[in-house]
């Protein structure tokens, strides 16, 4: 399954990116990171969503930032769309929400948490939009054929899978990368969030943890087997992000990211070609 959103080809011939800082921060902070991304993808060639959430409902504390709300958010994710003609994403957690910000932005995406949720999924495939789907953390791999088959009864046949990592313990997330494999047998495009498979969710006991260096080395062994894109936020502070900045990779490092990214799905291109 291959599919185009605006000017980016989603499981085709070359990888695609997702990027964006976790939450919308800001009007002139959000234009400021999408200008930046764009100017180093179009430097390295590379296809790019910009992502950024309107709303982090499932934050750990009820004290921490949230976001701008999804009118504002889904206003400012459009001009972004509209100023620099790159498709955008964001998180939905409602039916209603789903309706709404179909209005605003190419592709919609469901959090792992609700990633069951019937009706949130039949709400985002009535939209015509294309949908992200992220496996929860309690899913097995395998669990996700059921996803698809709800996406698919639903009408919605431009949508992708999104691994981001499986509860192991307390306050740790693990990746089995035999989950990749298994999970590319379903026949839809197949991202991998290196951003939120480093969390260690609730891991500061006010807030989430993670370990962002440990980020780039998934999303390398990721595109080693073959994913069809990367999900990684970047921000250009994220000791002093609002959201998630244990996990959010720094805005200056992301070209060099970026650069090795290609390098790996390079040979792994050459392996296919061998075998």
């Amino acid at each position: 399954m291959s599919f185009l959103i605006k000017n980016v080809e989603i499981g085709g011939s070359k990888p695609f990116y997702i990027l964006g800082p976790c939450s919308l921060e800001g009007e002139e902070f959000a234009h400021s990171m999408a200008h930046s991304i764009k100017e180093i993808c179009t430097r390295l060639g590379v296809p790019f969503i910009f992502k950024a959430s309107y709303d982090k409902a499932n934050r750990t504390s009820v004290k921490s930032y949230r976001g701008p709300g999804m009118q504002e958010g889904c206003r400012i994710l459009s001009e972004i769309a509209r100023e620099l003609d790159v498709p955008v994403v964001t998180d939905v957690h409602t039916e209603e929400q789903a309706e709404y910000a179909a209005q605003y932005v190419d592709l919609l995406q469901i959090p792992a948490f609700l990633s069951r949720q019937s009706d949130l999924l039949e709400a985002c495939a009535k939209t015509g939009r294309p949908v992200n789907v992220k496996k929860g953390q309690f899913l097995a791999p395998w669990d996700c054929k059921n996803i698809c088959e709800k996406m698919l009864a639903f009408g919605c046949e431009r949508f992708m899978l999104c691994e981001r990592g499986t509860s192991f313990g307390y306050n740790n997330l693990v990746v089995d990368m035999r989950g990749l494999a298994w999970m590319r047998e379903f026949g839809v495009p197949l991202v991998f969030d290196a951003t939120h498979s480093v969390q260690r969710p609730g891991g500061l006991g006010g807030a989430t943890g993670g370990d962002r260096e440990l980020a780039p080395v998934l999303a390398n062994a990721a595109m080693a087997v073959g994913v069809d894109g990367v999900f990684m936020e970047v921000h250009s502070d994220p000791d002093n992000a609002l959201s998630d900045g244990p996990n959010q990779i720094r805005l200056s490092d992301l070209e060099k990211v970026l650069r090795h990214l290609q390098i790996v799905r390079a040979a792994w291109d050459q392996i296919q070609l061998d075998t």
